[in-house]
């Protein structure tokens, strides 16, 4: 490894390049405007076509992966419907992939890439579920694997459910290299990527999450030959977005343009991801509020510079539930259903218990994926972790949880209430991390390249000459903020006007 003295700075200086190199993707042929890029451009160019992605994932045990209904909980969910309510439910069990998650998909494309460019290694920062799945993905390929994972607080306590990722990534050959919280992280990732030269098998690289387009589509066509019709509604665990996004798209090839695509994520607000205190507080390392919300409104603050995990575009809706409500779903999926599975993929089960009781009998919603369980990610260890670490865990009414105080199970399940984010505040949070991020990119007076036209639509856009330090927007970027947004044109030249 390069000098142990190299000042931060330094590193972060080379991000572009390194990431460049250990990608293989020069994401500015992508760029136009001040904002706006070639999304779909950016997703084609890595050469995988839709079958070909998915020839590679079963040439390696990746995909289709049963559909069951469940049965037992749909009957109580209806027990507190009302009349004529109570959807029937359905699970996509992906703890049948190799590595026991969905991400098997993601690290399936990401790892066959880099050993067909001649790449000996790949690298993963992730909390665990992603690199168990590069490191299973490897050991089939013949590569070398490092897995660097957010691990520890500063007394160095480690979560249950992260250590026992750790000991799954070990156990398919790969170096795991565990960190404190905090700003390391990338830090170090981005020095292993440039001593080792390696391959940087991101989460959010275009490869990644085409990997996911898969997962829709099987679940589009096992609900037809189930059910006769596509699913009403999809419910996905949201965190880094490429969950959503991949499903979506996957939903949306295979013809499924009506099923409603919703977002769930446990309610972690109050939460400091990165704040040494709030670590061990929490007791869900994803799928939760503290990535799912930033990563919705500001995609591009991964380890790319573009992510291909763009969630807002895709989503028809996003609720949040607690802590407590996830882990009586998990323990409810075990009794009822005879599925023992980890209460992190259960965040989409607890959000669709709810939502189906809102739907009508005769509809279909599907939880999307499912996880493996084990003796750190079992919800037992989970809740005595959070004792130990000063958290109160009762049963009561979940709208008493208090995210890094208590955790709350439900008296009764009919407690169990997904509540709804507001799209429209999210979608002016993304407009103003996408203008910041342009002035940063831009070196914040930089006026945009733009044709005379562009020229025109930039000051339509932001309300006023020299607005916004001089940044321009053009038609390109009216068009992909709208996209983006899923709003019209004129919503996204308000919400610029707002700002």
């Amino acid at each position: 490894m390069s000098s142990s003295v190299e000042p931060y700075e330094a590193v972060m200086a080379r991000k572009g390049e390194i990431i460049r190199n250990a990608v293989g993707i020069d994401y500015s042929r992508f760029e136009s405007g001040s904002i706006a890029f070639d999304y779909e451009g950016m997703m084609e160019s890595t050469g995988y076509g839709f079958e070909e992605v998915r020839s590679i994932q079963q040439r390696y045990g990746v995909g289709n992966t049963p559909l069951l209904e469940l049965r037992n909980l749909t009957a109580l969910a209806r027990r507190d419907a009302a009349s004529g309510k109570g959807a029937r439910i359905f699970l996509k069990d992906e703890a049948a992939n190799p590595s026991g998650s969905f991400k098997a998909r993601r690290a399936a494309t990401s790892v066959y890439h880099a050993r067909e460019l001649g790449f000996t290694g790949v690298i993963a920062a992730t909390s665990g579920n992603y690199g168990a799945a590069v490191a299973s993905q490897a050991a089939m390929h013949g590569l070398d694997c490092i897995v660097v994972q957010e691990c520890y607080d500063s007394r160095g306590i480690g979560q249950p459910e992260i250590v026992e990722k750790a000991r799954k990534c070990e156990a398919f050959g790969a170096e795991v290299l565990q960190l404190t919280v905090g700003p390391e992280l990338f830090f170090v990732f981005l020095r292993l990527l440039e001593d080792t030269g390696f391959f940087n098998a991101s989460l959010y690289t275009p490869f990644g999450v085409s990997g996911i387009e898969t997962l829709g589509v099987e679940l589009h066509d096992q609900m037809r030959a189930l059910t006769g019709s596509a699913p009403d509604a999809v419910v996905v665990t949201n965190a880094g977005g490429g969950n959503l996004t991949g499903t979506a798209r996957g939903l949306h090839q295979a013809g499924a343009r009506d099923t409603e695509i919703i977002a769930a994520s446990v309610d972690l607000s109050g939460l400091n991801m990165a704040d040494d205190a709030h670590f061990n507080r929490k007791s869900f390392t994803t799928g939760h509020t503290g990535f799912g919300i930033p990563f919705t409104t500001f995609p591009d603050r991964s380890d790319v510079p573009r992510s291909a995990a763009r969630p807002l575009r895709y989503m028809d809706r996003y609720v949040t539930v607690r802590q407590g409500e996830v882990f009586y779903m998990t323990e409810a999926l075990a009794r009822l259903e005879g599925l023992e599975r980890g209460p992190a993929g259960n965040t989409s089960l607890a959000a669709a218990f709810s939502i189906a009781r809102e739907m009508d009998s005769s509809q279909t919603i599907v939880v999307q994926e499912t996880e493996y369980t084990g003796a750190g990610k079992h919800l037992q260890p989970q809740l005595a972790f959070a004792r130990e670490n000063g958290i109160e865990v009762r049963f009561g009414d979940p709208r008493e949880e208090a995210p890094g105080t208590s955790i709350v199970l439900p008296q009764d399940p009919s407690m169990i209430a997904a509540q709804d984010l507001n799209l429209d505040d999210l979608r002016r949070r993304y407009i103003k991390h996408a203008v910041a991020f342009a002035r940063e990119r831009l070196g914040h007076s930089a006026p945009a390249a733009a044709s005379s036209a562009g020229a025109a639509a930039s000051a339509s856009a932001s309300g006023a000459p020299g607005a916004h330090d001089a940044l321009s927007f053009t038609e390109a970027d009216i068009e992909f903020l709208a996209a983006e947004t899923r709003s019209s044109r004129d919503a996204v030249k308000r919400m610029l006007r707002e700002e």
